[in-house]
């Protein structure tokens, strides 16, 4: 079903990406064409997509009074991709697997922060389960700053049976969790085929999910509170296995 992306970032990437089907842009009559908001009209303009302006409280009802920048891009759905589409990218770039598993998170600015993240780590693809869990929503396009537009996304029935087929393919699935006989990340060697697999807000890792994963592995807590935000403990993980591949894809200065 349509739906309308807001923010000036999500809406330049979602056009940039080019992976939906756009219907038409509608600013707010008092934007100026300069900057950041110039770009996007030319971008739109340039693939023939209508550009509209109409008053800031039309934007307004449409963004769910969220941010939005004075502008939002009407599109189509998001463009879910099939587990293997994911480990084919990971063969035409020559790479050895790097997947991120969500296991139940219902947080947009979660999942958003995790998908900007995992963008910028070079992530082939990111698994997530598509009951009881936050999908691609306007609101996560929005928290991650358009990146999701870029990535890889594949939304299954049975989050476990897809974990199977991904170790099916010669990927460790290594989880994120907590607890006194749970090893430290940098314990683990993380240069191999991966999928970081992270647990929801408050419950963590479903047994099922913890039990197909091949290991775990914790970050090292030396405060008075005991663990971190799902997105913060993700991000440390992305990138600690993003450092053992030595940086794999990064164009040195």
């Amino acid at each position: 079903m349509p739906e309308f992306i807001y923010g000036l970032w999500p809406i330049m990437e979602t056009l940039r990406a080019g992976r939906r089907d756009i219907e038409k842009l509608v600013m707010a009559t008092h934007l100026d064409n300069k900057g950041l908001v110039g770009e996007i009209v030319t971008a739109a303009e340039e693939k023939g997509i209508d550009v509209n302006r109409v008053q800031r409280r039309i934007i307004d009802d449409i963004a769910n009074g969220a941010n939005h920048q004075g502008m939002a891009l009407r599109v189509g759905g998001y463009p879910y991709v099939d587990v293997e589409d994911i480990l084919q990218l990971a063969t035409e770039k020559g790479e050895k697997p790097f997947i991120l598993i969500l296991d139940l998170l219902k947080d947009p600015q979660n999942v958003g922060s995790l998908m900007r993240v995992a963008d910028a780590v070079g992530i082939h693809g990111v698994v997530m389960q598509d009951r009881r869990s936050v999908s691609v929503t306007p609101a996560v396009v929005a928290s991650s700053s358009g990146s999701v537009e870029h990535l890889r996304v594949a939304q299954v029935t049975n989050l476990v049976n897809a974990m199977k087929e991904i170790k099916d393919n010669n990927v460790w699935l290594v989880g994120m969790d907590v607890g006194p006989n749970v090893p430290p990340l940098d314990k683990t060697d993380l240069n191999m085929a991966v999928g970081m697999v992270m647990g929801s807000e408050g419950e963590g890792l479903r047994r099922l999910v913890r039990d197909t994963c091949d290991l775990l592995v914790t970050l090292p807590m030396r405060g008075q509170v005991g663990s971190l935000n799902v997105a913060t403990a993700g991000s440390i993980a992305l990138y600690a296995a993003w450092q053992a591949r030595n940086w794999e894809g990064w164009a040195h200065a």
